[in-house]
């Protein structure tokens, strides 16, 4: 028997869905050597059963949302995060550490009654609420990553990570260091895969790839500090992509 997968978007934009989908010369091959049982974006007779792999886009915004995501984690042998959002609770969980969620809310929709779905709390990625066996991080996702990903799977293997930050990408390629030159890049803590694009075009890294492993944020925070930016600049750049980790890495070494 075929591999069953389902593929789910939450809180996002559904870009990595759409890279998926755009995925157009092994898209057929994809869907031959595996029975897509739930991708709503893609087809619309979608299913609800027992799944090999189940890849999951966007964060959790809703009880609704966290229901779900518990009944897919229920039925999903592995689980895989793709996308900033599901790993790191993306852009919409850059502020979540300021506690004034409904305030900001309110700022935002106003007096708007909410008839589909309360967003009563802040947005989570996936690993808050329940166990995620693999992730796949960017935004949106790498098309070969991804694919590298769904084989290994597929085959019983452990899917490759970036372990290395964008900074190695940047010297593979001799790219002259911006952070020498006064740009505030967060390639040292940015997880690599992205083949260093942003650098490679003079722009300093935004960090779309969230954290890379054991990310030393305090050093970068400092190293921007002392190069003449301002501390709170510094941080909303880091909390951007870095969501949820990154808050959680500031507090504890910056208690900010």
């Amino acid at each position: 028997m075929k591999p069953k997968v389902g593929i789910y978007g939450f809180t996002g934009c559904a870009g990595d869905q759409l890279m998926i989908i755009n995925c157009e010369d092994e898209l057929l091959t994809l869907f031959d050597v595996c029975e897509i049982s739930s991708f709503l974006m893609a087809k619309s007779d979608s299913t609800e059963e027992e799944l090999d792999v189940a890849f999951v886009e966007g964060s959790i915004t809703t009880d609704e949302q966290k229901k779900h995501l518990l009944e897919i984690r229920e039925r999903a042998k592995i689980l895989v995060a793709i996308g900033t959002c599901a790993c790191f609770g993306g852009i919409q969980a850059s502020l979540n550490h300021q506690k004034d969620y409904l305030k900001r809310l309110k700022k935002v929709y106003g007096t708007t009654k909410f008839t589909i779905a309360k967003m009563e709390k802040e947005p989570q990625a996936l690993d808050q609420i329940v166990k995620v066996d693999f992730y796949i991080t960017g935004c949106p996702i790498d098309k070969q990553e991804f694919l590298r990903a769904v084989a290994r799977l597929l085959n019983g293997s452990v899917p490759e990570i970036y372990r290395f930050p964008v900074c190695t990408e940047c010297k593979w390629r001799e790219n002259e260091c911006l952070l020498l030159e006064g740009k505030p890049c967060l390639g040292p803590i940015t997880a690599a895969g992205c083949g260093a694009s942003c650098p490679s075009h003079n722009l300093p890294c935004y960090g779309c790839r969230g954290p890379v492993e054991e990310a030393n944020i305090a050093s970068e925070i400092n190293l921007l500090k002392e190069k003449g930016f301002d501390t709170e600049e510094i941080l909303r750049r880091v909390r951007t992509f870095g969501g949820v980790k990154a808050i959680e890495i500031i507090k504890e070494v910056l208690g900010v």
